[in-house]
């Protein structure tokens, strides 16, 4: 029983409730038991053909492994001389992460990884250096680490003079963050780049050093890195290297060196438009806002004056043309990504040069702005070329946008600032769990494909339902394992619902919930949602618990999986808190059927 203080002379008492086995793990269980009150390694081993995780004439040897260590967990002794499972040992085995987790197995890379970067999204970083804000908090080194620990492939490093101007800083220029030394970053990044993937680490440089100081960093990049950098022999790629051949190297992406400019010339990343929040503002509780659409976005870009479409950007470019006379050699050969930047519009700036590669930067809005019109064209562009997206410049919390934005058009790095939280984070947590958690995730084939007649894909394009999803919400459990009694409610256990939908192209993306389950720290649901999906290969399964109250809902957790990665059948789905961290305990039971 739990105990509740209710006033202050009296308490009340609610049965703490056990994980009850929902009625279709029995019916499941009878089926492959044949109705016995039994199930062995062979009837078990059938099951597991039957959902996909094993061949029909499989080894049984899997399924004894299975059975042996769910009546170890459980301290049960197998019944007439031989381990089999009960009905409730079968919802036990069902009802753990480690031995039924909700897609595939993590370090299991499957995509093809031959083909040149462009055809990858890649898990990327913006001002990774960065502790908290955008203003005033520390730069160091430990969220460089901490993004690489996660399999973040692209890390971004601002470099500038330091006070003395004889050595290089990495800070956020122009603001009141606190410097740490390049030298620092590089060999973290060294140390931690490899933990979580095997595959390459770009560090995109944003570079306001003077030519001397230049040098000086490609001598430090390359003591640091030695063998492992990897830079091109040739001045022009036609095409980018692929991330097996660039197994375990360090790339360096930057724009051409130019002298640092002391006039300090304003940029479009210091530009904005459309609404600005200042830290705090319009934000929904503890997990942030929800995250926007990207037709809203597109269509509010849209409403703005043209001039991101046409903007030169004139003092900058003639800056460089006179004080870039003399860059060193050496710095300018060790980047393999070189990056460009709009002259004159920037849709004149989205057409591919078949005689080299190139990287293009672009802000949230930026993109959205010629999204609105010139979508396919971003497509094209994003076939052979690489296209990095940033979030705006008054997002000083350091908040994120809406991912799919990028996606959906192709854009292989969609710069996040891994240090924030919210729903926005969570999606891209989500859709790097796809391929192992490598980091690179192939674009659909529909993304790179060009026409006979030369149209390409069009995220506004009116498009088939390609496959179903059934998703049942069975159960939770492990709040009270990693919550105190009275946190969701100082008077009575908590009232959780859960909100499960899809994030993708705007046709797909929703979101539904069950009803709240009142006093119950093992609320039973056992509803089902049903989600027609037009791209079902990046889209990404939402799912989120909260906690009814009248004046503001608690949060119980949330966890985002890829679509594509589900596997089929009943499953254990963990969930994790608002910064991503996983719970020790809490978890669903869910069922994930396409039809």
């Amino acid at each position: 029983m739990g105990t509740y203080k209710c006033c202050i002379f009296f308490t009340r008492r609610f049965a703490l409730n056990d994980a009850s086995t929902p009625g279709d793990v029995r019916a499941l269980f009878s089926r492959h038991a044949a109705g016995a009150p039994y199930m062995g390694a062979d009837e078990l081993r059938r099951y597991l053909a039957a959902t996909g995780e094993a061949e029909a004439d499989a080894d049984v040897g899997a399924a004894e492994r299975i059975v042996d260590r769910v009546l170890q967990e459980r301290s049960r002794t197998p019944r007439f001389g031989r381990p089999t499972l009960t009905v409730d040992d079968f919802h036990y085995f069902l009802f753990s992460e480690d031995l039924n987790p909700p897609i595939r197995q993590s370090k299991e890379v499957h995509h093809d990884m031959n083909a040149p970067l462009s055809h990858y999204f890649i898990y990327t970083g913006h001002n990774s250096y960065l502790t908290g804000n955008q203003l005033s908090s520390d730069c160091s080194d430990i969220p460089i680490i901490k993004a690489l620990q996660i399999g973040v492939r692209v890390i971004e490093l601002d470099m500038w003079p330091n006070s003395s101007k004889d050595d290089v800083d990495i800070l956020h220029g122009r603001t009141l963050t606190a410097p740490v030394s390049l030298i620092k970053c590089l060999r973290s990044i060294k140390e931690y780049a490899f933990v979580a993937s095997p595959y390459p680490v770009i560090i995109t440089l944003e570079d306001h050093l003077t030519s001397d100081l230049q040098a000086k960093v490609a001598k430090m990049v390359i003591e640091v890195f030695g063998d492992i950098l990897y830079y091109p022999k040739s001045k022009h790629r036609q095409e980018f290297p692929s991330p097996e051949a660039l197994k375990g190297r360090v790339i360096l992406s930057t724009k051409p060196p130019k002298e640092y400019l002391e006039s300090k010339v304003g940029t479009m990343k210091d530009r904005d438009i459309g609404p600005q929040f200042s830290e705090g503002e319009n934000e929904e509780a503890a997990w942030g806002r929800e995250v926007p659409d990207i037709q809203d976005e597109m269509q509010s870009a849209n409403k703005q004056e043209d001039d991101l479409l046409c903007t030169q950007r004139d003092v900058e470019e003639d800056d460089e043309q006179k004080m870039c006379q003399h860059h060193p050699l050496e710095y300018k050969h060790l980047i393999t990504i070189k990056a460009g930047k709009p002259k004159g519009a920037i849709v004149d700036a989205l057409k591919s040069d078949p005689e080299k590669v190139r990287r293009l930067s672009l802000s949230e809005q930026e993109l959205a702005k010629v999204a609105a019109c010139h979508g396919t064209r971003i497509v094209s562009f994003t076939h052979k070329n690489l296209l990095r997206i940033y979030p705006k410049g008054t997002r000083f919390n350091s908040s994120n946008y809406n991912p799919f934005l990028g996606w959906v058009h192709g854009a292989q790095m969609v710069a996040f600032n891994m240090q924030g939280h919210g729903r926005s984070l969570w999606l891209m947590h989500g859709f790097y769990r796809a391929n192992g958690g490598c980091g690179y995730v192939k674009k659909p084939d529909f993304m790179m494909q060009t026409c006979p007649d030369g149209n390409v894909f069009d995220p506004e394009a009116d498009l088939p339902v390609k496959k179903t999803l059934k998703v049942k919400v069975y159960m939770g459990d492990g709040w009270q394992s990693d919550f105190k009694q009275t946190h969701f409610d100082t008077y009575s256990p908590p009232d959780f619902y859960a909100k499960v939908g899809i994030a993708g192209v705007p046709s797909d993306s929703v979101m539904r919930k069950t009803r709240a389950v009142e006093d119950s720290w093992v609320p039973v649901w056992e509803e089902e949602f049903v989600f027609p999906l037009t791209v079902p290969e990046i889209a990404l399964l939402r799912v989120e618990v909260h906690e009814y109250d009248v004046s503001e809902d608690d949060f119980g957790g949330q966890t985002v999986l890829p679509v594509s990665e589900l596997r089929p059948g009943i499953r254990t789905v963990p969930l994790f808190d608002q910064k991503g961290l996983k719970f020790k305990s809490v978890k669903l039971l869910m069922r994930f059927e396409f039809v």
